[in-house]
């Protein structure tokens, strides 16, 4: 079984899921997989480590990324060809070719005289390069996971807000808990495993 989780700018769901009280209620058991997208601050992988161990993989967030290469974009394809440049790039991540992003850095990045804010080729490489072992897109698009957060940056609407917030409703913190729970298996189609296992129990 695959609980996909991603991280989020509440980051509600993600911590939810973290607590280890909380594993069994979302399906979680010793030989789950959890593929988990964020937008690499340090806390997060360093947070996914801690709770998760190796059972999670943990991603950066697509765009994220893309974002810093965007930057370094005029820099290294200049004037036109930034937009070929940059999509060069995005097509090597998606395919396995770290390290030839890499090289398609090294070469343009400011001498260390420049401050890093005048920098974004500088800015670019070290944001990857400390993030080396989260960029395996290739390997996400091969299990038909996804590469971005958006997907649960727009979850919170329809997974937490239509059930929790519906008009007039109001909630014991255990009771919110558990129907989150529900909600989780059902939005990542475990409604009937999750059932199945606890009549099994």
């Amino acid at each position: 079984m695959k609980l996909k989780l991603c991280h989020y700018l509440g980051y509600f769901l993600f911590i939810y899921a973290l607590l280890p009280e909380r594993h069994n209620k979302v399906g979680r058991n010793e030989k789950t997989k959890i593929h988990c997208v964020g937008d690499g601050a340090p806390w997060i992988a360093n947070q996914i480590a801690r709770y998760l161990g190796s059972q999670a993989r943990y991603l950066v967030d697509f765009y994220h990324v893309c974002e810093y290469l965007a930057e370094a974009a005029p820099t290294c394809g200049g004037g036109e060809d930034k937009k070929e440049w940059l999509e060069t790039q995005k097509n090597r991540l998606k395919t396995g070719l770290l390290e030839e992003v890499f090289r398609a850095l090294d070469s343009y990045q400011e001498a260390g005289c420049i401050k890093d804010c005048d920098a974004p080729v500088r800015r670019c490489y070290r944001y990857l390069d400390n993030r080396r072992d989260q960029l395996d897109y290739a390997k996400a698009i091969a299990d038909g996971l996804p590469i971005g957060s958006g997907e649960i940056e727009s979850a919170h609407r329809y997974v937490i807000q239509k059930r929790l917030k519906i008009p007039g409703a109001w909630w014991k913190e255990e009771n919110a808990a558990d129907m989150l729970a529900l909600r989780i298996n059902r939005a990542n189609h475990n409604w009937e495993h999750y059932w199945q296992s606890k009549k099994a129990a």
